[in-house]
């Protein structure tokens, strides 16, 4: 059987009525509809003890500081919010209501749709409480774009997702899985998305922010991560707005020094082609959700053990549920890239002529039109056929109804091939390497960077057959 999903007011009425938790709601911008379920659902005199909303930019900076990029909706204010609250409950009520009270602050800073319609709509929630009366503090920070079309259903979004998340760090902390999946109780992916998800403190230590992440994309909440180089989640749109980018799209499994040579060649040819130097490009390596499954399922320690080789060797992922490239392309343009480059293998770029289009909007035409906007290049890296064949923009096999679109596209200066590739590396490929791991024959080594060879022996990832002889032991 199936549980019911309880009512935003059988939430409310639940915390209010605990006798156990007691908190403050902090909201500023167009976030201003949480503490309202509480206050209408009853009991609000159980568990607030203060509601605060500091509209203008004023008042904000006085009570909360300025912050150093000038901005208001941002993970640095939220936190300000979160703490600045949080020490007033502890000073003000720690000797009274602290010995037999769990602590709450509940905050958010959002922007909705504003009058012109020309902004983003989105915002930063969180919550730091208490798991025992003067215990030590938790957080649960979120990071959502609104999608309604009107800033009046923008706001009713922000007042559900809140009374969820409260709810739920205080009632499902110690399932995170369930956690998350309640966030969008009442809601669904057409109206809000929830891109970002950290937890912090001792009642989540077993947590790894990084699969809790990966979670939101397996349950459709949003359709991309991002981890930078350390490893650490962090928004899309912090690393890659206004910057010139690189994606290396590749499953990774494992990395290998084909994978290296096509992200340093694609980034010194894109880097040539748009007249910066190469510091100047964010290159990112790009995973599909249908690049993680095995056998149907999506393996999370296999997952990590890809995010974790790549930072190592110094790149930044990002893991999407965009099998299709113009989906992709449509996804990093809408952060004003100046210039986008995708670098793909032969195989893969053919791909793109031979699946169905007929989903998307205006088929294969429509499709290519929103790939090759007027600032993206693809960079086509070659492939060695067993017969010793390289294959490359210059012999592609395209259908003929197709071929007028891919002479379209190679005139305009959209398609290139990559030249500077390294001969030596050509014969390998990730499906090859694996399988020569998983079945314990030599060689695979001086086919991937020798941090990866290592760390692959060394912790029997990938299918390497000493995984089943540590089992044993």
């Amino acid at each position: 059987m199936v549980d019911q999903i309880l009512s935003l007011r059988q939430k409310a009425l639940k915390v209010n009525l605990a006798k156990r938790f007691y908190g403050t709601f902090a909201e500023i911008g167009a976030g201003q509809e949480v503490a309202r379920h509480f206050f209408q659902a009853g009991g609000a005199s159980g568990s607030i003890a203060k509601t605060i909303s500091a509209y203008d930019m004023i008042f904000s900076d006085h009570i909360y500081g300025k912050e150093n990029n000038g901005r208001y909706v941002c993970e640095p204010r939220l936190s300000k919010m979160l703490l600045k609250e949080y020490d007033l409950l502890n000073e003000r009520l720690g000797d009274t209501r602290g010995k037999d009270h769990q602590f709450f602050v509940f905050a958010n800073t959002i922007a909705a749709l504003n009058f012109k319609r020309d902004n983003e709509a989105h915002g930063w929630m969180g919550v730091k409480f208490q798991a025992t009366p003067g215990g030590e503090c938790n957080e649960v920070l979120l990071h959502v774009r609104m999608l309604d079309p009107q800033n009046v259903y923008q706001q009713d979004a922000i007042g559900i997702i809140g009374v969820n998340l409260i709810y739920a760090a205080l009632f499902l902390r110690d399932k995170p899985e369930e956690l998350i999946r309640s966030l969008l109780d009442h809601l669904d992916n057409t109206r809000i998305e929830v891109n970002f998800i950290k937890f912090t403190g001792p009642e989540f230590k077993t947590y790894d922010n990084r699969l809790l992440n990966l979670q939101l994309v397996k349950e459709g909440m949003t359709n991309a991560v991002m981890f930078n180089s350390q490893g650490e989640i962090i928004l899309a749109s912090d690393l890659l707005y206004r910057k010139n980018v690189l994606v290396v799209r590749g499953s990774y499994r494992p990395p290998t020094l084909v994978s290296f040579d096509m992200i340093k060649t694609g980034l010194a040819q894109f880097a040539k082609d748009i007249k910066v130097a190469e510091s100047e490009v964010v290159t990112v390596s790009e995973i599909t959700i249908s690049n993680l499954n095995a056998d149907g399922e999506i393996v999370n320690e296999d997952f990590l053990t890809r995010v974790d080789l790549l930072c190592a060797l110094g790149q930044q992922v990002l893991v999407t549920n965009y099998p299709e490239y113009y989906k992709l392309s449509s996804f990093l343009t809408k952060y004003n890239t100046p210039n986008l480059g995708l670098v793909l293998g032969i195989y893969n770029f053919q791909q793109i002529f031979n699946d169905d289009y007929s989903s998307s909007v205006g088929g294969l035409l429509g499709a290519l039109g929103q790939l090759f906007r007027k600032n993206v290049k693809a960079y086509i890296y070659p492939y060695k056929s067993e017969e010793g064949q390289l294959e490359s923009l210059g012999n592609l096999n395209v259908p003929e109804a197709s071929k007028h679109l891919y002479s379209y596209l190679k005139d305009g200066d959209h398609l290139k091939d990559i030249t500077n590739f390294d001969k030596n590396f050509i014969h390998i490929y990730s499906s090859k390497v694996l399988s020569m791991i998983v079945n314990n024959e030599p060689g695979w080594e001086s086919m991937v960077p020798d941090s990866v060879a290592k760390t692959i022996n060394e912790k029997c990832l990938f299918g390497h057959p000493c995984f089943l002889d540590k089992k044993k032991k």
